[in-house]
């Protein structure tokens, strides 16, 4: 796999975006030591080359309406590309799944699926289960707490952290 060229300035920006992406981009050159207009250039530069994919915002649906969180492993009877390239475009199309994952091991897929119930989790999982994909079973786990959310990657080593 061939790897981006990024220096450690392009390191620093990307922390602190994925930290706080409404940084305005003075306060982003402050921190990361740059121009305003050179660091300007280095966000678009990053965000040319894909390695700023996309800026969002981290909602709270539960506090909004009610939800049911479903953390589902997916596994196949066959192992096809042709099926998990079907398979794939089928959950594309879902909104309900807001992440999924083609993973080794015992499973094939691992999703986070946010319904509005447990019937509308079983419709979903029917879908799936009777969608010609080869899937062989589903094995579903209903989300108690989140303990710990995405905050972003570590970019910067830092030795004073260990390893």
């Amino acid at each position: 796999m061939n790897f981006e060229e990024v220096d450690k300035i392009d390191l620093k920006i990307m922390e602190v975006l994925q930290k706080d992406a409404r940084i305005t981009n003075q306060a982003l050159a402050d921190r990361v030591a740059l121009s305003p207009s050179a660091c300007l250039r280095r966000v678009r530069d990053l965000e040319t080359r894909g390695l700023i994919s996309a800026y969002r915002a981290q909602i709270q649906v539960d506090r909004i309406r009610s939800v049911t969180v479903v953390m589902a492993h997916v596994s196949f009877s066959q192992h096809t590309i042709n099926k998990f390239h079907e398979f794939d475009a089928c959950i594309e199309g879902m909104p309900e799944i807001v992440e999924s994952y083609r993973v080794s091991g015992n499973v094939d897929y691992i999703l986070r699926v946010v319904v509005s119930d447990m019937h509308a989790w079983k419709k979903i999982m029917g879908l799936l289960m009777n969608g010609n994909f080869g899937v062989e079973k589903i094995i579903s786990h209903f989300l108690m707490d989140q303990v710990k959310t995405f905050k972003g990657y570590r970019l910067l080593h830092r030795p004073e952290e260990g390893a």
